[in-house]
């Protein structure tokens, strides 16, 4: 199972048109440091970020006060681009914090990068890709939560992790980010951490998975992605 990869069935989303655009147009980047937040949903802001360098989590709260996960992004990225373009301040769709040691982030007034969207058609192709691919990752992720049960929501998530920071080692895949179980708790909508803390020993008894200096190294991603009905 696979949420969305960059150039997977094609380049769909062609992001030297992005990079052409900021680079022409001089737009500040700013520097925010680890635990920081970008944006509070809800909270109004007028400024489109881009990810330059870093990693971010995006998040929301429920009514109840409970922290719901969505994604984290570790590449070069549109971080927030929801609501309607006329509006020049609109209220944030979720909370964007920074999980790397610092985070890069291009920023652009709305009004601004709306007008240039507009008449640049590469540009504006390159948008609406962008709410194409959102939404589709949105129904995906939404489809595999609700459809796998606590523990093939776990392995969902496990397996987003391993397709956004793995990197080959000599056990296996490592998972090169420090995710804790109450953070994939969060992800899967489960209320108690150690409730993923025994499925993550059910996977490291089944040999799937294995702990090194508090991260994960995935051994069989195969025994993974049988418990996820895609």
């Amino acid at each position: 199972m696979t949420i969305l990869k960059e150039n997977e069935s094609g380049d769909f989303m062609d992001k030297q048109v992005l990079r052409d655009y900021l680079e022409t147009g001089g737009f500040p980047v700013i520097t925010k440091k680890r635990k920081s937040y970008l944006t509070y949903e809800g909270i109004e802001d007028r400024y489109v970020y881009i990810l330059k360098k870093g990693i971010i989590k995006t998040s929301v709260i429920s009514k109840e006060g409970r922290e719901f996960n969505l994604r984290y992004m570790n590449n070069f990225e549109i971080v927030s681009l929801f609501k309607d373009e006329s509006s020049q301040i609109v209220d944030a769709p979720f909370n964007v914090r920074v999980e790397s040691e610092e985070a890069h982030l291009y920023k652009i007034e709305r009004d601004q990068f709306w007008i240039d969207v507009n008449r640049q058609m590469p540009l504006q192709h390159y948008v609406k890709e962008y709410y194409r691919i959102s939404l589709m990752y949105t129904m995906k992720k939404m489809q595999q939560m609700l459809m796998n049960g606590k523990f093939g929501a776990v392995c969902t998530q496990i397996n987003e992790l391993y397709e956004t920071f793995g990197r080959p080692v000599e056990e296996g895949i490592l998972i090169d980010f420090e995710v804790t179980n109450e953070e994939i708790a969060r992800f899967c909508g489960i209320t108690s951490a150690s409730s993923v803390n025994r499925m993550i020993q059910r996977l490291r008894e089944e040999q799937a998975i294995k702990m090194q200096d508090r991260k994960m190294i995935v051994t069989n991603i195969d025994l993974i992605r049988q418990n996820i009905i895609s």
